[in-house]
């Protein structure tokens, strides 16, 4: 969330800023309204000092016992009696006006950083690096082909249990999934990431807190007799994990690894990738999470795009990173480096993590501070997948793909798969 005194004080700062990612928003009704509660704040404070005055002298007035002091006494009662009218009109208003600027302020993204490139969309996103060797052979089978033919899941009958974009997975497809859990957790760990596993279903607070409401409320699905929705990433609940709180500096970085199941409707991606792992509408993922000091999220961001990097590498998928452009910034971001992995029957790298320094916006929004020389401050908060299961799932199976129509197991993963090649049975 962005800061309502910024807005108040300097809205062509904040509409330049926002300008930047390609939509030019007009803030002079959302600045009146700050202004006005402000005029608002000043004026009750006002009256509320004059009341306690007034209560003040009352008291001592009280305490005299003569007939002129009784008849002043009735003057300043009636007095007393108009001011507290005023100052409950006063926060009324104060309290409307309030839950006006909220609903504005929340709609608008965050700033982008000054070092994202500045573009419009996907199309001018910048290649910082690549690593490995992209497989570029002919006639790749692409990774349901490879799925179907090993028997590792079914959408087909998938359907028959809930709707299309849902997948089962079967024999080693699960038994795939599972060991690359494991794996990814228990590197993480070793890095010094506390392991949460967070509930699945979270309520509108928490999707607030971290952006995903209002702007993005058809992208989830929500429980109709609750204040309840399946969580859309783990960045969500981890996000609310602190909500409220001031977190003592002397335990900054906070650094958390999460399993959890996500849930999206993938709204407006009607046709795209309908085949497959890597657009579904239930899919696991391992989430990496910083809440960090705001003077060393920057560096925050680098260690932990390589933590999500370091399982591309040890699993040995060819990959390349990329600087997200203003205009293709995720809402809640002010800068983002993609992770594409390497998949060889299209011959193209396709985002497998994206690695997201906020800033305070989230914090702002959810009230995450701590204290720094004796003065509370927003902290900063960093996510990114580390990684994406059923996309991981895919790289393997379409880098491993062997000629006898087999798939090997990187290295790593053979330990926890406890095979070194998935074989048709």
């Amino acid at each position: 969330m962005l800061d309502q005194k910024l807005i108040r004080e300097d809205s062509t700062f904040v509409e330049k800023k926002l300008s930047q990612r390609g939509k030019d928003i007009d803030l002079s009704d959302l600045q009146s309204l700050t202004i006005q509660i402000k005029d608002t704040d000043i004026e009750l404070s006002n009256l509320q000092s004059e009341s306690k005055k007034l209560s003040k002298s009352i008291g001592i007035h009280f305490n005299k016992n003569n007939q002129n002091s009784l008849v002043n006494l009735d003057e300043l009662k009636d007095k007393g009696n108009a001011l507290k009218i005023k100052i409950s009109k006063l926060e009324e208003e104060k309290r409307v006006l309030s839950s006006k600027i909220k609903s504005e302020i929340l709609k608008l993204p965050n700033f982008p950083s000054e070092k994202s490139p500045k573009g419009k969309d996907e199309n001018d996103n910048v290649e910082l690096r690549k690593w490995g060797n992209p497989s570029i052979k002919d006639n790749q089978k692409n990774h349901w082909e490879i799925g179907e033919n090993l028997n590792l899941f079914d959408t087909k009958r998938s359907t028959k249990i809930s709707k299309s974009r849902f997948t089962t997975l079967i024999g080693n497809g699960a038994k795939l999934e599972r060991a690359l859990i494991n794996f990814m957790l228990d590197t993480h760990q070793k890095k010094g990431y506390v392991e949460l596993m967070p509930p699945a279903l979270v309520n509108s607070e928490s999707l607030t807190g971290s952006g995903q409401l209002p702007k993005f409320s058809k992208e989830s699905f929500k429980c109709s007799e609750d204040d309840l929705w399946l969580s859309p990433t783990a960045e969500v609940p981890l996000t609310a994990f602190h909500k409220d709180e001031i977190i003592d500096f002397n335990f900054l970085p906070l650094k958390y690894v999460a399993f959890s199941p996500c849930f999206r409707r993938e709204a407006g991606s009607y046709g795209k990738d309908t085949k497959g792992l890597i657009r579904l509408h239930q899919f696991n993922k391992v989430e990496l999470y910083w809440y960090s000091e705001p003077e060393k999220s920057v560096e925050a961001h680098q260690q932990l795009t390589a933590d999500a990097e370091d399982i591309l590498r040890k699993l040995n998928l060819p990959y390349r990173v990329v600087d997200i452009c203003t205009g293709d910034l995720g809402f809640s971001s002010s800068r983002t480096f993609d992770l594409e992995v390497w998949l060889p029957s299209s011959r193209s790298y396709r985002e497998i993590s994206s690695c997201s320094n906020c800033l305070d916006f989230q914090a702002r929004r959810s009230s995450i501070r701590t204290k720094i020389d004796k003065k509370t401050s927003f902290i900063h908060t960093l996510n990114g997948s580390g990684l994406a299961i059923g996309r991981t799932m895919a790289a393997i199976l379409e880098n491993g793909q062997q000629p006898d129509g087999s798939v090997k197991i990187p290295d790593q993963l053979i330990t926890y798969f406890g095979s070194s090649h998935i074989k048709s049975t």
